[in-house]
C-alpha cells in the first residue's frame, strides 16, 4: 500500500507541469484574442458609433436647413399673396408716393435745420418689414431721415407741426420719467459696455434693442442716438430728453467728459441711485403694514357701524328697550353715516386732492406742512435723516466728480423736494459768492443736527470734505434705518391694541342693553 501511495504521488508530481503549461497557453491566447481581436471590435463599434451620431447630426441639420428653407418660401409666397391683396397694393402705393414727396421734400425745405430742437414723427418700415409710427427729436428731416436710414429703416414720412410738438414735446402730459429700476439697470449695463470696450454710441444702441419692450423710452433712446451721432455730448443728448433722466446724472456725467471718467462715474452714479433705491424701499416697507393695519381697521369699524349696529337697533325699537349714553351715541353716529356715506368719502377725496394741489404748487403751504411734520416726534426724525443722508451722499458724489460748490448747491436744491434745504443750500451759495465759508450756512440751523455741521466744518478745515460728507452720509443712513426699523416694531402692536380696543368697545356698547332686556324679562 505505502508503495502504490507513493508512485501515486510520483505520477501526480509529474502531471503538475502539464497543467500549468496548458493554464499559461490559455489565458495567453485570450490576451492575445482580447490585444487582436476584442479590442479592434470595441474601437470599430466605438468609430462606428460616432460616424452614425455624426451622420445623424448633418442629416438632422440639412433637414433643419430644409424645413427653414421650406418655411422661409412658405412665408415669401404667403406675402407675395398679401401683398397681391387690393387694399394692401393700396396702401403700398400710397406709402410709395408719401416716400417720393418725402425725397422731394428733403430736397428744399426738409432739409433746413433749426436752432432748437424739434419733435418730427414719422413711419418707416423697420428691419422686420413691420410698418412703424414714431417720434424723434431731430434738427430738420434730413438728418432725422439720415440717421433712420443708417438704422435700417425704410423711410416714408416724415412731418412736424404744433399738435405734434403739443403731445410729444417735452412739456407734453405724455413725458415720461425714467423710473429708478429702469435707470439702474439702464446705467449698470451702459458701465459694462463701455469697459468692455464698445463705444459710446454703440453701447447705447445695444441698450435701445434690449428695452424694446419699454416703449415709452423708444423715443427718448432713439434721439439719444441720434444726438450722439450728429457730434453732440453725450450729457446734452440726455438733457434734450426733457425730466427722463436726473439732473444729478446729467450734471455728474457733464463733468465726467470733462474729466473722462465716463465709466467710473457710471458706476459711482448706478451705485448710488442703488443705495437710494433702497432707502426708498425701507420707507415704503416700514409705512406699508401700518398702513394696511389702519386701512383694515376702517373698514371693519364701518361694516360694524353700517351693518351690524341698524340690526340691534331693530331689536332694541323692537322690545322698547331703554338705549343711553355710549350705547345711543353709537347709534346716532351709525344712522348719520348710513345717510351721508358718500358725501363724507367725496368730502375726503377732495380734500385729499386740494392739499395735493397746494402742496404741489404753492411753496408757502409746502414749507409750513414740512415745517410741522419735521417738528412732530419720531416723524421728524425720520425726514431730516433721510434728507441729510440723500444731501451729504450727493454733495460727495458731486465734490469727487470736481464739480464746482456753487454748482453742487444749485443741483442739490433742484434734487430735494424739501424747503426748509433749499433755502439752506440757496444761503449757501450767497455765502460763498461773498467768500464765506460753506458751513456758516449750517450754523445754527434746527433742520441741521450739531454732529453733521461739526463734521462739514472738520471737512473744510482739512481739505477732505468729500471723505467727511460721505461719512456723514453712511452715519445718518444707518440712524435712519435703525429708526425706521423701531417704529415699525413699535407701531403694529399699537395699532393692533388699537383696532382690538375700538372694535370690542363698540361691540361692547351694542351689547350692554341686551343684559337690560335680560333682566326686565326675567
Amino acid at each position: 500500500m505505502i508503495t502504490e501511495t507513493k508512485e501515486t504521488e510520483k505520477i501526480n508530481v509529474l502531471f503538475i507541469p502539464f497543467f500549468v503549461i496548458r493554464d499559461i497557453f490559455y489565458f495567453c491566447f485570450r490576451g492575445l484574442k482580447f490585444i487582436f481581436i476584442d479590442l479592434f471590435l470595441s474601437l470599430f463599434n466605438h468609430t462606428s458609433k460616432q460616424v452614425d451620431q455624426a451622420y445623424k447630426s448633418i442629416t438632422k441639420k440639412e433637414d433643419n436647413s430644409k424645413k427653414a428653407e421650406l418655411k422661409k418660401q412658405k412665408k415669401a409666397k404667403y406675402q407675395e399673396m398679401y401683398n397681391n391683396l387690393f387694399f394692401v397694393k393700396k396702401q403700398n402705393e400710397k406709402l410709395e408716393k408719401m416716400r417720393q414727396a418725402l425725397l422731394i421734400d428733403l430736397q428744399n425745405e426738409g432739409s433746413i435745420r433749426s436752432e432748437a430742437p424739434k419733435v418730427f414723427q414719422y413711419k418707416a418700415r423697420n428691419k422686420d418689414g413691420k410698418l412703424e409710427t414714431g417720434t424723434i427729436n431731430g434738427y430738420s428731416k434730413l438728418d432725422v431721415n439720415t440717421f433712420l436710414l443708417q438704422e435700417g429703416y425704410i423711410v416714408y414720412d416724415i412731418r412736424n407741426n404744433k399738435t405734434i410738438d403739443f403731445l410729444y414735446g417735452d412739456t407734453s402730459v405724455f413725458a415720461v420719467k425714467m423710473s429708478t429700476k429702469d435707470l439702474l439697470f439702464w446705467l449698470t449695463q451702459l458701465s459694462t459696455y463701455i469697459k468692455s470696450g464698445l463705444t459710446l454710441t454703440e453701447s447705447v444702441k445695444i441698450l435701445n434693442n434690449q428695452m424694446q419692450k419699454k416703449k415709452q423710452y423708444r423715443k427718448h433712446f432713439q434721439s439719444i442716438v441720434y444726438e450722439l451721432t450728429m457730434g453732440e455730448p453725450f450729457s446734452k443728448a440726455l438733457e434734450k430728453q426733457g425730466g427722463m433722466f436726473p439732473a444729478l446724472l446729467i450734471n455728474m456725467i457733464r463733468a465726467a467728459e470733462a474729466t473722462g471718467e465716463l465709466e467710473s462715474t457710471l458706476t459711482d452714479m448706478s451705485n448710488y441711485y442703488t443705495e437710494l433705491d433702497r432707502t426708498r424701499r425701507d420707507m415704503i416697507s416700514a409705512l406699508t403694514y401700518p398702513s394696511i393695519i389702519m386701512i383694515f381697521a376702517l373698514g371693519v369699524v364701518t361694516f360694524i357701524l353700517l351693518y351690524v349696529i341698524p340690526e340691534f337697533v331693530k331689536i332694541y325699537r323692537d322690545s322698547d328697550a331703554e338705549i343711553a349714553g355710549l350705547t345711543l351715541f353709537i347709534i346716532n353716529f351709525s344712522d348719520f353715516l348710513k345717510l351721508n356715506i358718500f358725501n363724507i368719502l367725496l368730502v375726503i377725496v377732495i380734500s385729499f386732492l386740494v392739499l395735493f394741489l397746494c402742496y404741489k404748487n404753492i411753496k408757502a403751504f409746502r414749507k409750513n406742512l414740512q415745517y410741522f411734520l419735521m417738528h412732530v416726534p419720531v416723524m421728524g426724525k425720520i425726514i431730516i435723516y433721510n434728507e441729510l443722508t440723500i444731501f451729504t451722499k450727493t454733495f460727495s458724489s458731486l465734490l469727487s466728480n470736481n464739480v464746482f460748490i456753487t454748482d453742487s448747491m444749485a443741483i442739490l436744491s433742484r434734487i430735494t423736494n424739501n424747503e426748509i434745504y433749499k433755502e439752506i443750500m440757496n444761503n449757501t451759495i450767497e455765502n460763498i459768492v461773498k467768500g464765506n465759508k460753506i458751513s456758516e450756512s449750517f450754523k445754527n440751523q434746527w433742520a441741521v443736527p450739531d454732529v453733521a455741521y461739526y463734521m462739514i466744518v472738520t471737512g473744510e478745515s482739512t481739505g477732505q470734505l468729500a471723505e467727511m460728507m460721505k461719512k456723514v452720509s453712511d452715519y445718518y443712513a444707518e440712524m435712519h434705518r435703525n429708526l425706521v426699523s423701531n417704529l415699525k416694531s413699535f407701531i403694529e402692536p399699537v395699532l393692533i391694541s388699537f383696532l382690538a380696543l375700538v372694535v370690542g368697545g363698540i361691540i361692547l356698547a351694542v351689547i350692554l342693553p341686551m343684559f337690560g332686556l335680560m333682566e326686565s324679562i326675567q
